[in-house]
């Protein structure tokens, strides 16, 4: 099952700048332990689901995993051994823009050794630096 709008208003978009920090989406708010982006990136749907099932089976389905990015934009590509011009490319793949401070997943419901575990085979799913995250009232 891929990660992908239902409908979009424009079918190309722009590349968009990859600088700044994230202002939203940066504290844990769901869960207890948290994966936050370290350096900004555009992340596929392909790293999302292999990330969340490498986080799913280290928890051995225990506990609750929520997802906080999700790829709205689209990643457009021309043909191989195609001549420049003739326009932009057809959407090849959908990505998340991920900004530095971005929480990408939570989970809740597990001990702080196998969440950290279960986030560093995760981490390991992604193409960017990450560090796990304790929520600020969270006592075992």
């Amino acid at each position: 099952m891929a990660l992908m709008p239902k409908r979009v208003k424009f079918r190309k978009a722009h590349r968009g700048r990859r600088t700044g920090k994230a202002t939203r989406g940066n504290s844990v708010s769901f869960g207890n332990f948290g994966l936050k982006a370290m350096e900004p990136a555009w992340i596929t749907q392909r790293q999302i689901e292999s990330a969340r099932v490498a986080l799913t089976r280290e928890m051995k389905r225990d506990g609750k995993v929520w997802i906080r990015i999700f790829p709205d934009k689209p990643f457009t590509k021309k043909p191989l051994e195609t001549r420049m011009g003739k326009g932009k490319g057809a959407p090849e793949y959908w990505v998340a823009v991920v900004k530095p401070g971005t929480i990408m997943f939570e989970i809740a419901g597990v001990k702080t050794k196998m969440a950290a575990e279960a986030m560093r085979l995760a981490s390991h799913k992604l193409p960017i630096k990450t560090k796990f995250v304790v929520r600020r009232d969270y006592t075992e």
